[in-house]
């Protein structure tokens, strides 16, 4: 288990909030979080195993996008309830399609948003946990702290 860290000492260190996640591979993939206090997409284009901080690019996220991307959010994370408690099989897993019409919507909707721009800038993410549940409706467990590239 990795270690958690107290809000208010991931806020004083530097580290801001995740919203969404769209993608986890040994780690953290896609998603939007805050970068400088704003609500950016965040997408690594490779990772690395070790415990070190990976390389990501990062772009500003619309009001429209960021307010999609809460409600398709919310979605998922009442089905990952529904998991949890196993009122519900794995094979309904909102993302393979056809599960629930709003959220195929909202995917739809939400691609051109999620294409990384080619003036995305390119930071380092540091991850850290937080104590609480893994997927929450205002966000999840893990934050970053961005910096440049050296």
């Amino acid at each position: 288990m990795a270690e958690t860290w107290d809000e208010a000492q991931l806020i004083a260190d530097g580290f801001e909030r995740v919203y969404v996640e769209l993608e986890w591979y040994s780690g953290p993939r896609a998603g939007l979080g805050d970068v400088d206090g704003k609500p950016h997409y965040f997408q690594g284009d490779g990772w690395d195993d070790a415990d070190e901080a990976d390389e990501y690019r990062v772009w500003p996220a619309s009001d429209a996008a960021v307010e999609l991307e809460r409600e398709q959010w919310v979605i998922f994370v009442r089905w990952n309830e529904c998991r949890q408690a196993k009122t519900v099989e794995l094979e309904t897993h909102l993302g393979q399609g056809g599960i629930d019409a709003r959220y195929d919507e909202l995917a739809l909707l939400l691609a051109p948003y999620r294409q990384a721009p080619e003036d995305a800038r390119r930071l380092v993410g540091e991850v850290r946990f937080d104590a609480g549940a893994r997927y929450r409706v205002e966000g999840l467990d893990y934050w970053f702290r961005w910096r440049p590239i050296r």
